[in-house]
């Protein structure tokens, strides 16, 4: 018994001690589960308390300022946010303990799991919250130390300059658009693109110096060494600003991989490269590409266009030269008051329009003339300004040679000589005209070559030109743009002080550009002019000149002498050309003489004549031995007949002789000009009645390649028309109403015809790619019974009555225009919809783009959903509406159709009954621009247009505007900033 009783015993005692090793401890933890959680709540707030008020916002600050935190520190922060992580992650557990599982019945198991992890992490807590209190302020390393941004010396853009303040408030938006990287800012030689990214600089350091928060931790600025680009020299400024200290052994790949670290240590930064010459390879220099790296930028400045694209800039910004108030207020800023004296001012002025808005010289010259009081220095300085000579060292050091140096960086001799040879005009240049000099001298390329070659390397020159803004588009005003022939608007302009810098340097050339200019000059009378015998180009342009004078001296090199814009001029002296025997342009447009004379026939190396708008030039004499005349321009001349020997120009390759008064072409003579390329004949009244011959002499013309050109109506039908397959471009006018110009298409126009109902012009109309129909009848005649307008893309008609039935049987089979892509119809009176308009002629749409319609007073609606064509076309992306009295909607009905349209702009205007845009609501979501003007009716816009983050631009009447009605008030305030006032 003893025994049992003691092995029973032991047996007792071991399971008590078990016990109490692994079951008390337990039901202690489930005990004190709520005031362990409690602790750990606590401790962690302590320790985030102390990570968030402290250690992290120190770092931070110190982070900005270009300190590095020590490893230790970095260490320390990822094991709070470890603990912090897991202490969220064992909140749901905790809930679910104090959940009671049976009535009053803990769930004892997971209490004690929680307790005991809670008492395990308070320990951590602890151990990190004693961590962090010993750091103190030893946070960061000084390994580099950063400004966020430095201030860049010079001048500043004032309130009164509107142009350059906008044009920074722009790049400064920029810079917070995220889905721009890389911006670029260009333009001519010292419009003040350096001062404009100068001025975002410090613009930025204001920012950075005030409470606002900087978008960069770190601008840099870098001046680009002019090419060939020294990588180098480059990453020495970078370096230099990150505060990397750079061996001058260490190679190129080196040093930008330890830029690349340094800016990829979660630094966001803004890279200001300026003065970019030619295309720099972020990924040579070290600099992370910004579409890759997060809240980085990069802005160029160059001269050149090209650089922009090669860089793949995301935005462009043009850099403008100032107006002519801006111009003369930096002018007296930098002359001083001295330039409002009363016998100073006037010159000054002068001086200041020399200048033609370019801040550069603006600034150089002006402060030149500060504290010169005398009225002859004033003088001297505009006349060497008017000679193109810089009146002193600083203008030709700061002006001259800054602009010489895009110059200097042209690819060819030929591209420079071309860009010279502009300093002859004093104003806005032709395109055309001047390819033709450049051809005609030879600076186009291979002799051999086409017109239409060298017509597009002339180009191809300009765009270059202007890429590096050496020349710049020129817009006409809408009275030039009456007097002048459309085709002759295309055109260029120099800028002033650029054609100064052409000047001087053709002058440094010496005899190889050796040229006398005084175009512009208004001068009458040029007896008096000294010239040397060796002057290669003469030019006397846009003068007053009334006579030329009968002895000149002789001058054998002379290759070009452009006498055009001298309107007194009516008379040439007989023995004058004789003083020119190498002359290859001669250009008389725009003078008031009557007769060339007999000397004109000696310039046996002539390549060019142009007599345009010599509007009382009725005759010229024998010009048989110009056998190397290759264009003859008689545009908008009164010839009576053609002159002698225009058969022997055999070599003739452009002829523009759309000659009012022409009264004979003699039969045959189209044949003898067998190397013409291009041919203008538009307004000669002489072929009206009388094109048979003619037609069928251009049909033999094989090189023929451009025709210009009206024809009588009785003159196309039943003739062979194969022939014009070779034409590249034309524009022929069928009938008496004239068209508008295009001299890059493939048109026809016709007016007042009522002959399709025989299908007499579908022979030439195959080979149209636009086509004119005014006050034509039988359009489904024409257009619905023929399959062979594949290549039209434009259709306009005007003035046409169509009575609009149902499609008969059979129609429709086939799409007779399947490319069309832009329609314009204006004054169809019995037009209800142009869902009628399609099934009149079998029309399907399937590739319009763009639809126009005017003054169609009984339309009701665009389109109609019934027929047996879509209910929309798929492609529309331009729709303009004007002057239709009686449309109520667009499309009808369009509910329930499912179409989304792509349309990006709708312009509608005088509309009084039209009420509603129509729905659903995917049909304007593309929408990019909404002109709504005199629809007096609507008062909602869809709400695809509402809530749409594509538009760009709302034009309407304020008005109408206010009277809108908002699904959300939030969505007006979204779209106001896109409303602009109307225009007409």
């Amino acid at each position: 018994m003893d025994i049992l009783f003691n092995v029973v015993s032991g047996f007792v005692v071991k399971v008590g001690k078990f016990g109490s090793k692994f079951i008390f401890p337990k039901i202690v933890n489930t005990i004190h589960f709520s005031s362990e959680v409690e602790n750990l709540r606590k401790e962690m707030e302590k320790l985030t308390k102390l990570r968030d008020d402290h250690i992290k916002e120190k770092v931070e600050v110190a982070k900005r300022e270009g300190y590095k935190p020590k490893p230790d520190v970095l260490k320390w922060l990822q094991d709070v946010q470890k603990l912090e992580n897991e202490w969220e992650s064992m909140q749901e557990n905790i809930a679910t303990a104090k959940i009671f599982a049976y009535k009053c019945c803990p769930k004892w198991s997971l209490r004690s799991k929680i307790s005991t992890l809670a008492q395990n992490r308070r320990d951590q807590l602890c151990a990190l919250i004693e961590i962090g209190e010993n750091f103190g302020s030893n946070l960061v390393v000084e390994t580099y130390k950063i400004q966020k941004a430095e201030f860049i010396p010079g001048p500043s853009i004032e309130e009164g300059q509107s142009v350059a303040t906008r044009n920074l408030n722009e790049i400064l938006q920029l810079l917070e658009d995220d889905k721009v990287c890389t911006i670029g800012v260009w333009g001519i030689g010292g419009v003040g693109k350096t001062t404009l990214v100068m001025n975002v600089n410090n613009e930025l350091l204001k920012i950075a110096a005030s409470s606002s928060e900087l978008s960069f931790d770190v601008v840099v600025w870098v001046t680009v060494p002019k090419p060939p680009t020294d990588i180098r020299k480059v990453q020495a400024q970078i370096a230099n600003r990150l505060n990397l200290k750079v061996d001058s052994e260490e190679s190129v790949e080196s040093i930008a991989s330890r830029i690349h670290q340094r800016l990829n240590e979660g630094m966001s930064f803004l890279l200001i490269l300026d003065d970019v010459w030619e295309a720099i390879n972020l990924d040579h220099i070290g600099v992370p590409q910004p579409e890759d790296h997060p809240r980085c930028k990069v802005i160029i400045t160059s001269r050149f266009l090209d650089v922009c694209r090669q860089m793949r800039t995301d935005k462009k910004i043009k850099v403008y030269t100032l107006d002519e108030d801006e111009s003369w207020h930096m002018f007296v800023k930098n002359a001083g008051d001295i330039a409002n004296l009363e016998h100073i001012q006037p010159f000054a002025k002068e001086i200041a329009m020399e200048c033609d808005g370019l801040p550069l010289a603006i600034t150089v010259i002006g402060a030149s003339m500060r504290g010169k009081t005398r009225i002859e220095l004033w003088k001297d300085a505009l006349e060497s300004l008017r000679r193109s000579e810089p009146h002193n060292k600083d203008v030709n050091n700061k002006v001259y040679k800054v602009i010489k140096w895009s110059f200097d960086c042209l690819d060819s001799e030929d591209i420079q000589s071309c860009f010279l040879y502009c300093s002859l005009y004093p104003e806005a240049i032709s395109t055309a005209d001047l390819i033709h000099c450049w051809w005609a001298e030879g600076l186009l390329g291979h002799e051999y070559d086409t017109y239409e070659q060298a017509y597009n390397r002339g180009i191809i020159v300009i765009e270059s030109l202007k890429d590096v803004c050496l020349l710049d588009a020129h817009e006409w005003d809408s009275v030039k743009m009456l007097e002048l022939a459309t085709h002759k608007l295309n055109s260029v302009k120099m800028h002033d002080v650029v054609r100064d810098v052409a000047i001087w340097i053709a002058k440094s050339f010496g005899d190889e550009h050796n040229s006398l200019i005084q175009a512009g000059m208004g001068l009458t009378d040029i007896s008096n002019i000294k010239m040397s015998a060796s002057v290669k180009r003469i030019s006397f342009v846009s003068n007053k000149i009334e006579r030329l004078p009968d002895c000149f001296l002789e001058c054998p090199e002379t290759t070009t002498l452009l006498l055009q814009d001298n309107v007194p001029l009516r008379r040439i002296p007989h023995d004058y050309f004789l003083a020119f025997p190498a002359i290859r342009v001669l250009n008389l447009s725009n003078t008031s003489i009557r007769a060339l004379p007999f000397s004109i026939d000696s310039l046996s190396q002539l390549r060019a004549l142009v007599l345009q708008n010599c509007c009382y030039l009725t005759e010229l004499p024998a010009i048989g031995n110009l056998r190397n005349l290759q264009l003859l321009d008689c545009d908008n001349t009164r010839l009576h007949r053609l002159p002698p020997g225009m058969d022997e120009l055999t070599d003739l390759r452009v002829l523009y002789l759309p000659a009012t008064d022409l009264e004979n072409i003699r039969e045959g003579i189209l044949l003898k000009l067998s190397n013409i390329e291009m041919l203008n004949m538009l307004d000669t009244k002489y072929l009206w009645g009388r094109s048979y011959p003619m037609l069928d002499e251009l049909s033999y013309l094989h090189k023929l390649t451009c025709l210009i050109i009206k024809l009588d109506r009785s003159s196309v039908s039943n003739r062979d028309h194969t022939w014009m397959s070779r034409l590249k471009r034309f524009h022929i006018e069928v009938g008496e109403a004239p068209m508008p110009f295009s001299n890059s298409t493939r048109m026809i126009g016709v007016s007042e015809c009522e002959i399709f109902s025989r299908g007499q012009l579908s022979g030439m109309l195959q080979f149209a790619s636009l086509l004119y129909l005014t006050n034509c009848n039988g359009l489904s005649k024409l257009i619905g019974y023929n399959n062979n307008f594949y290549g039209l893309k434009s259709l306009h008609i005007s003035g046409c009555h169509c009575y609009f039935k149902p499609m008969e049987e059979g129609n429709g089979q086939f799409d007779p225009l399947p490319n069309l892509e832009s329609l314009r119809l204006y004054k169809i009176f019995n037009l209800k919809s142009v869902s009628d308009f399609g099934h009149l002629l079998g029309l399907r749409f399937s590739k319009l783009r763009q639809l126009d319609v005017y003054d169609c007073r009984r339309l009701t609606c665009l389109f109609k959903v019934d027929g047996p064509f879509p209910v929309v076309p798929k492609h529309l992306e331009e729709i303009d509406i004007i002057c239709c009295a009686e449309l109520e909607e667009l499309f009808v009905p369009f509910g329930s159709s499912q179409t989304t349209l792509k349309v990006r702009k709708l312009v509608l205007k005088m509309l009084p009954e039209l009420r509603t845009l129509g729905e659903p609501q995917s049909t304007w979501e593309h929408l990019e621009e909404l002109g709504l003007m005199d629809c007096d009716r609507i008062r909602k816009l869809p709400i695809s247009i509402q809530t749409s983050k594509n538009i760009k631009v709302i034009r309407g009447d304020s008005y109408c505007w206010n009277q809108l009605e908002w699904d959300d008030d939030s969505f007006k305030s979204n779209l106001e900033h896109c409303f602009l006032p109307r225009y007409y």
